[in-house]
């Protein structure tokens, strides 16, 4: 996607093992040397949290998070028709920027997700180092671009650090004789609510984290998406709302949606002909909807790289006319302006 400057103003040598959980295969790096912990030694999950990232004991955030929580019952946005307008609602498709890529490149379409256990860690180079977290970060061989190695676009990497349940992400990340450089990074704790500065972009536009937005083949299999998702459009206002953080917009005209605005699939979207798998995915979008978190091509959502997405969920995804999805106000969901944390309490009409 196309990304704008921001605006506002004694090492042990890793072994890699292929872990594979609920059909989706992550990369898990074991450090040489003494054993790990037993399970039981890691924080015990608490049964009121979110899901917790295969792989690993941690939560994708807490359950009480911004992703988590749901906007069935929340009005539409006063400026849901001219938003829907602008974003070419009338004449766009739903498209899945994930599954299969057929050859064409030579790892699947989507983002991954690398799982390290507390891996040796470098320091990166920022080309927007004053809005970047400046602390060094567990990228290595093992690390999963997008893309792939030699890939052009945006090369997010998505690394969790499961000894301690710390989310690294960058952008424009590459390794070079120098060092490890990227366009910006950001580092989040998986189990606090905290959001990133006011003003401070991420490895995303809005300055929220990519990995709670992404669409996960496992999840889907197992019938449940308990979160909010990740997509672009390819106009937006130089704004943003709670939670984001930041703004990367062309234009200041209201009629344009602001970074962090959140769409929902309308109740009555009718299901009929869609496998349980696609509808898995839809009624995700009724529940929880989707977060405009960047800028890219019109209605293009997220998901994690992986060889497993079938070809045919993919395809019956594509069919999914944007004109069906309404923003919501998600003001009431705000407890505090520096916190994701949601209100699950005013979220009635």
């Amino acid at each position: 996607m196309a990304r704008a400057r921001p605006s506002d103003t004694g090492r042990m040598r890793p072994v890699l093992v292929s872990v594979a959980v609920a059909a989706t295969t992550i990369v898990v790096v074991a450090t040489a040397g003494p054993a790990p912990a037993a399970p039981t030694s890691r924080p015990r999950q608490d049964a009121a949290s979110a899901h917790v990232l295969p792989g690993t004991s941690c939560p994708v955030f807490p359950a009480d998070n911004y992703w988590h929580a749901r906007v069935d019952r929340l009005p539409v946005h006063p400026m849901s028709a001219q938003w829907l307008s602008t974003m070419h609602a009338s004449t766009t498709r739903l498209h899945p920027d994930f599954g299969p890529s057929f050859g064409a490149q030579a790892v699947p379409y989507g983002i991954p997700i690398t799982v390290v256990d507390d891996a040796p860690k470098v320091a990166v180079r920022f080309d927007y180092a004053d809005e970047s977290d400046r602390v060094r970060y567990p990228l290595g061989a093992q690390t999963q671009i997008e893309g792939g190695p030699d890939a052009d676009g945006d090369r997010h990497a998505i690394v969790v650090d499961s000894a301690t349940c710390t989310l690294y992400e960058t952008w424009n990340t590459r390794q070079t004789p120098d060092g490890w450089t990227a366009g910006s990074g950001a580092t989040w704790s998986l189990r606090s609510n905290t959001l990133r500065p006011r003003g401070w972009t991420s490895s995303d536009a809005a300055g929220l984290p990519i990995l709670p937005g992404l669409l996960r083949w496992d999840e889907v299999r197992a019938g449940h998406v308990d979160h909010a998702v990740r997509f672009t459009t390819d106009v937006t206002r130089r704004a943003f709302v709670w939670p984001a953080r930041h703004q990367a917009g062309s234009t200041n005209d209201p009629s344009a949606p602001p970074m962090g605005a959140r769409f929902r699939l309308r109740a009555d979207f009718p299901m009929t002909g869609y496998s349980p798998q696609a509808r898995v995915v839809l009624r995700a979008m009724q529940h929880y909807g989707l977060v405009l978190a960047d800028n890219g091509s019109a209605w293009y959502f997220q998901g994690a790289a992986d060889d497993a997405w079938p070809a045919r969920l993919i395809d019956e995804l594509k069919r999914v006319p944007a004109a069906a999805f309404e923003a919501v106000d998600t003001e009431r969901l705000r407890v505090r302006p520096g916190s994701a944390k949601a209100s699950v309490t005013r979220t009635g009409r």
